[in-house]
């Protein structure tokens, strides 16, 4: 982050404006509605500009500024597009300690203008640090299409209640969830659908005799991450994610994805490698129990679907049976995330008519799987946590009669920017894995669907370079 996201209370105070064009009409619409003193500097304003003339806290001055037009000024807006003007405009507003923003100049600019969603008395910035401002533009297009105007009707209403609740909720915790079951629980669903009463009468019970109680009470929230891309994340996790008190992850957790978790939430790393435990499953299982305990809304955030391969099954049996709510939010499985990524389809009319999902690993190692059953003709074996035993699987299939020919393939680091591909035949598979060097998380697949990477995975690319691929296609049509 190159920029301190602030909001600055302009109210009252004075901002100069350089300028009489488009840009320096939307620089004094801003500060106008934030409740500053605008004084706007142009000899000859355009008609936008002039619209705004006759407004009580603006001033216009009919010439360019001089220094002594900065004195007692907040904040001094370069927007005449002309550079015989902003380096004056620069200095002086340095020699009066006030904040300058040059248009389209970053090296006469002490603060980036973001761009911004209003739903007052809500406002959104969203800002690039200045390296693609046209990416701000089009998010802004994107909230603006997704925030509903009512949003900034229900920051008001909400907003009579913030007294009670800080008297009659005690404790930050317990007064943020409050909040936060008030906003999207069916108070706030009744306000967003119009019924305003409906809205205060719940509120109000909610605020009666004992109605937060319940707030004290720990849960726990076991969340599928997905594969590793966060784009493949839920929206239903990512609202778990922005509320959970507490987040134990494991290794397979995608970059970025902890980014996205609360700011001010605890994160406790649990991951586990082969043969190098940074806790011990039942210890983790302990910790869930403990903090929820405590009162807390524990997340167990883990990488693919808690259900498959996961062990999320074993880790909740207990949190349950002490009698804390469980909630289980399913992710994209690896299988299903990296076959698509890598261009492999799981299941295909001509190649395979079922798929089947195993792991390689044990408690005590590799584990004797009756590789005739599995890799049959017409079905597709997805292998979870083989990489270390990629040959070893080769040679146990093989000497149980498995066609050397049968094609395989281990997708690591699967749906990431990161993702490799390494294709090969029973024969040959371990040679290849072994002169790659994966670092994982990896997954083989087993069968003929294996063939048909050549034709849907554009070339093998990566799904960054694939991306790259797509848009240079589209540029030669």
């Amino acid at each position: 982050m190159d920029y301190l996201p602030i909001f600055l209370d302009v109210a009252g105070r004075k901002i100069v404006v350089d300028g009489g064009g488009t840009v320096a009409a939307r620089r004094v619409e801003r500060a106008l509605g934030a409740g500053a003193l605008v004084e706007v500097f142009d000899p000859a304003p355009g008609e936008e500009m002039t619209r705004l003339f006759g407004h009580e806290r603006l001033t216009h001055h009919a010439r360019v500024p001089a220094e002594a037009d900065f004195a007692d000024c907040l904040v001094a807006y370069g927007a005449s597009e002309d550079p015989a003007r902003d380096a004056p405009l620069y200095k002086w507003a340095k020699a009066h300690n006030a904040l300058a923003n040059v248009a389209d100049e970053k090296d006469y600019c002490d603060f980036i203008t973001p761009s911004v969603v209003e739903r007052d008395p809500l406002t959104i910035a969203i800002s690039t640090g200045g390296a693609a401002p046209v990416i701000a533009r089009i998010l802004r297009a994107r909230v603006e299409a997704m925030l509903p105007a009512a949003y900034g009707r229900l920051a008001q209403f909400l907003s009579t209640y913030r007294d009670r609740i800080a008297d009659q909720i005690k404790g930050g915790t317990a007064r943020r969830r409050f909040w936060e079951n008030m906003i999207e629980g069916p108070a706030g669903d009744a306000f967003l659908a119009g019924d305003e009463a409906l809205a205060e009468r719940l509120i109000e019970e909610d605020l009666g005799a004992g109605g937060s109680k319940k707030l004290h009470r720990g849960e726990v929230w076991l969340v599928g991450a997905g594969p590793g891309d966060p784009d493949l994340l839920t929206f239903k996790a990512l609202r778990m994610m922005q509320h959970a008190d507490v987040v134990l992850y494991d290794r397979l957790i995608g970059d970025g994805l902890l980014d996205l978790v609360r700011r001010d939430a605890e994160r406790i790393n649990v991951g586990k490698t082969a043969g190098d435990h940074v806790m011990l499953q039942e210890d983790i299982t302990a910790l869930m129990i403990k903090l929820a305990r405590e009162g807390k809304r524990v997340l167990r955030l883990k990488g693919g679907d808690p259900f498959i391969f996961g062990r999320g099954g074993e880790e909740l049996e207990e949190v349950a049976a002490q009698g804390f709510p469980v909630v289980v939010v399913p992710g994209i499985t690896a299988a299903a995330g990296c076959g698509a990524s890598a261009g492999i389809p799981l299941t295909h009319r001509d190649h395979a008519q079922s798929v089947v999902f195993v792991t390689a690993h044990g408690k005590d190692g590799l584990l004797p799987h009756d590789w005739t059953a599995l890799a049959r003709e017409g079905q597709t074996v997805v292998v979870y946590m083989g990489l270390r035993f990629v040959a070893e699987i080769a040679e146990a299939a093989m000497a149980q009669g498995v066609s050397p020919d049968m094609p395989v393939a281990l997708v690591d680091n699967g749906t990431r920017t990161t993702q490799k591909v390494v294709t090969g035949t029973l024969a040959d598979i371990g040679a290849k894995v072994a002169a790659a060097r994966p670092k994982g998380p990896a997954l083989i697949l087993i069968g003929s669907v294996v063939s048909l990477r050549e034709v849907l995975a554009q070339d093998g690319a990566a799904p960054k370079e694939a991306f790259e691929m797509t848009l240079a296609a589209r540029e030669g049509l």
